[in-house]
């Protein structure tokens, strides 16, 4: 129990939880607002490995870190474009294209980056994002080093996520986007469109869980390999759920997933690590998620309208 509690008072412990947030943060505001339109998206894991390819690559070719977080952003919405047309105008299963939109992006990562560095046999490194301290505020106890000495891409994943709270409540926009989710006769009925809607906010989100995949590659690991979204886009859809659909309550889960996450790594170099196979610690985070997810969504309202398809003149 001791050992327990110096890891949970430690800064290194909070500070690589929201770490390991960032990426989940990100991707979680993308799918929330699709789904928030009514549109379900599992191609989110696909999705996030080309955000993470595509941004490096761009890096690794010289382009500088921003701009490699736009070509994921952009890489992202092309992908939401296509997920888009082919569910919402045409109606086609959210289920069937969101897996083929996963194993399209994912196995297009993979076949580029072998057409672009068919000799490597390591992945290449590049030089990240770099820690950025807020004067003043990082100087905190404990908090302050922790939340206040991240890297740019960290206070983008908070910031985004505000601005998606901010225009989901407290703008027109947001009530038009949040009633193609629930009443889509309803937003036909004040003249507007509820296709552009849906397909607008499946581009904006997918865009953002592209940039949570580049998080990975442009400020976590500094290199692209195969597999290192690892289930993460699965994480970010059962962490919408978690958050009854809203973004302040998402990114509570995903603060509680990372910090399960970063715990259990370290209690791998504990002693009870030495008596335990690690395969337990890695479960972890997954069974606890899982058990947390079960006790919030019992009281989740999930929005009348996800999957369902709208043709313009239907009631």
């Amino acid at each position: 129990m001791t050992e327990l509690w110096d890891i949970l008072i430690s800064v290194s412990f909070w500070a690589a939880a929201i770490r390991i947030a960032s990426p989940l943060i990100l991707a979680t505001m993308g799918e929330l607002i699709c789904e928030r339109a009514g549109v379900l998206n599992l191609g989110i894991e696909g999705i996030m490995v080309f955000g993470a390819f595509s941004g490096w690559l761009s890096v690794y070719l010289g382009a500088p870190l921003w701009l490699g977080v736009l070509a994921a952003l952009l890489s992202g919405m092309g992908f939401g474009l296509l997920h888009a047309v082919l569910v919402v105008p045409f109606g086609l299963s959210q289920h069937v294209v969101g897996l083929g939109i996963t194993m399209l992006a994912t196995s297009g990562s993979y076949f580029a980056y072998r057409l672009a560095l068919p000799e490597v046999t390591s992945p290449p490194k590049i030089e990240p994002f770099a820690p950025l301290p807020i004067p003043l505020l990082s100087d905190l106890p404990l908090i302050g080093p922790a939340l206040f000495a991240q890297t740019a891409l960290t206070y983008l994943a908070f910031a985004v996520a505000a601005a998606v709270a901010l225009v989901l409540y407290r703008t027109p926009l947001g009530l038009a986007l949040r009633a193609a989710g629930e009443n889509p006769a309803a937003v036909e009925a004040q003249g507007l469109s509820v296709t552009a809607l849906r397909i607008g906010a499946v581009m904006v989100g997918s865009g953002l869980m592209a940039v949570g995949g580049a998080f990975l590659t442009l400020s976590a690991f500094s290199s692209f390999f195969f597999e290192m979204i690892n289930g993460r886009g699965w994480i970010c859809i059962a962490l919408v759920v978690f958050g009854a659909w809203r973004p302040g309550k998402a990114v509570l889960g995903a603060l509680l997933f990372a910090a399960f996450d970063a715990l259990q790594i370290r209690l791998q170099q504990t002693p009870l690590g030495a008596h335990l196979p690690y395969q337990l610690f890695l479960m972890a985070p997954y069974l606890l998620s899982i058990l947390a997810l079960i006790l919030m969504s019992r009281r989740a309202e999930v929005p009348a309208a996800l999957m369902v398809p709208y043709n313009k003149g239907e009631r």
